[in-house]
């Protein structure tokens, strides 16, 4: 009689516990209420005035490049219409971006456009780059709400006079009161050469490394981290992978605090995020933290959203090296009127 109570007990107990686990996963997979957080770096998107604080003026109406009111807001709309299909008539949660001049172009992508319904709101700080191109972040005050933000500057103990981007640092609150910390990175270019330069980047991988671990060490456990940006190196190398510690999702251990979604190219949708000659690299990624990425009991990533936005028009044939390239803005010093070298990306998080 024992034993048969004992049986059923643990019959019991294991019903339960099965029950528990599918109602968990359930819990993982919802689509509540999506929250979707992308990034595109939006080549040279400057407004046509010259600046006088700045020797950098070729997109300009008697600039080298010729860059008029209308094709400004040629290339804005060509913008705004690619947030609308990538968000899929839904407002983004974040928006970073890199290549913007000003506030005033930022802005202008939700004045007079179908975005402005989205009640979106503009984070941006004059950085220091020569010529004049700044990280962004946007976001949507019906799903975020704001606590801080600040530039963090990136300097060259070797090299007084280097000056590059500013990685932009936000901190939000979202409906259920869960934090989240989000960092905008545009990392030096490999102009110049990849090895030449690959020590900038590095630099750069270093110090967002530390303010990561700060945050760590304030909170005492692992927060929610999003890392989004160009980092003008791929997933798999040094300065994403080691010095920032970024791991693959295949490489992920419960010892390691950042996986790099985009590490798997096969998983995205696409090859890569911009072309150079013949070869798709991607350069555009999103990195979180271990808590957003295991679990599920707050906000959580949803599992296989990573995303490389690749629709159509975006592309154009590539005469040169075959198959397809980015219809860019200029190519050269060639006019094109399209959109960008870089394609967007995005994933999603789940609320609790």
């Amino acid at each position: 009689m024992k034993l048969i109570m004992k049986s059923k007990f643990l019959y019991l107990f294991l019903f339960a516990l099965v029950f528990q686990c599918v109602a968990l996963k359930e819990l993982c997979s919802q689509n509540a209420e999506v929250l979707r957080i992308a990034f595109w770096n939006l080549e040279n998107f400057f407004d046509p005035y010259v600046d006088s604080t700045r020797s950098y003026n070729e997109y300009t109406e008697d600039g080298s490049q010729h860059w008029t009111l209308s094709r400004f807001y040629k290339k804005r709309n060509n913008i705004y219409k690619t947030i609308l299909s990538l968000s899929e008539g839904e407002p983004l949660a974040i928006l970073g971006m890199c290549e913007v001049e000003n506030t005033f172009v930022t802005t202008m992508l939700f004045q007079d456009t179908p975005l402005d319904k989205h009640n979106y709101r503009v984070i941006h700080y004059e950085g220091d780059d020569r010529r004049g191109i700044d990280v962004a972040l946007v976001y949507s005050i019906d799903k975020l709400r704001l606590i801080s933000s600040e530039p963090i500057k990136v300097r060259n103990p070797d090299d007084k006079n280097f000056k590059t981007r500013d990685i932009l640092y936000a901190k939000f609150f979202d409906r259920n009161n869960d934090t989240l910390h989000c960092f905008v990175n545009h990392w030096t270019s490999r102009y110049g050469g990849e090895k030449e330069t690959i020590h900038l980047r590095e630099m750069t991988a270093r110090l967002l490394k530390n303010k990561v671990d700060s945050l760590i060490r304030i909170n005492k456990s692992i927060p929610k981290i999003v890392i989004m940006g160009d980092f003008n190196d791929t997933p798999y190398d040094n300065s994403v992978l080691n010095v920032l510690s970024a791991k693959p999702p295949e490489d992920f251990s419960d010892n390691d605090t950042l996986v790099n979604l985009f590490a798997n190219g096969k998983s995205l949708g696409f090859e890569g995020t911009l072309k150079h000659q013949y070869r798709w690299q991607i350069f555009d990624q999103i990195i979180i933290s271990s808590s957003l990425y295991n679990d599920c009991e707050s906000i959580h990533y949803k599992k296989k959203s990573a995303t490389i936005f690749h629709d159509d028009f975006l592309f154009v044939e590539d005469e040169t090296y075959g198959g397809k390239k980015l219809f860019r803005t200029y190519v050269g010093p060639k006019y094109q009127g399209g959109y960008s070298d870089h394609l967007p990306v995005y994933i999603d998080l789940n609320p609790k």
